[in-house]
């Protein structure tokens, strides 16, 4: 596995955080802490853009994924409300996550809390070529469940 050096500001309000860390060797994404001051509630149905105390330079050709934490999401409903949010190279503002509640109980965001994750991923950017018409295959226009939920029987 390689690695990618990426520059990283901590913020005034995040500079007692820890940087984003992999939590084990082979993870893909780092956790985002919330850097809040004290603690803020979430109520069932509401959002809130969560600071996380950091400001990155992604170098050219990349991109950062803000995602949920699956177990914020399974366990109290609460996941990211644009997601995968994308974090552009050149984008140099701190990174705000977007949490939204979706539980049936008020959540309670605490200061360090992880509350989601980042990807950092290669970016590739497309030349579109305007065509009349596109190649034929054998699934065609269906979109929207149009392969259905079961395996095809052979």
């Amino acid at each position: 596995m390689s690695a990618l050096s990426v520059d990283l500001k901590q913020l005034p309000h995040g500079a007692d955080l820890p940087l984003p860390e992999y939590a084990t060797a082979q993870s893909a994404a780092v956790d985002l802490q919330a850097a809040i001051a004290g603690k803020l509630v979430l109520a069932p149905g509401k959002r809130a853009l969560v600071e996380t105390g950091i400001a990155i330079a992604l170098p050219a050709g990349f991109e950062a994924q803000v995602r949920p934490r699956s177990g914020l999401a399974a366990k109290n409903g609460v996941t990211v409300l644009n997601s995968p949010g994308t974090i552009d190279a050149d984008y140099r503002g701190e990174i705000k996550v977007i949490l939204i509640n979706h539980g049936d109980e008020s959540f309670e965001i605490e200061r360090g809390m992880r509350i989601a994750q980042l990807v950092v991923a290669p970016v590739t950017q497309v030349v579109w070529r305007a065509v009349d018409d596109l190649d034929e295959t054998a699934r065609g226009a269906g979109g929207f469940g149009s392969t259905g939920t079961a395996s095809p029987v052979k």
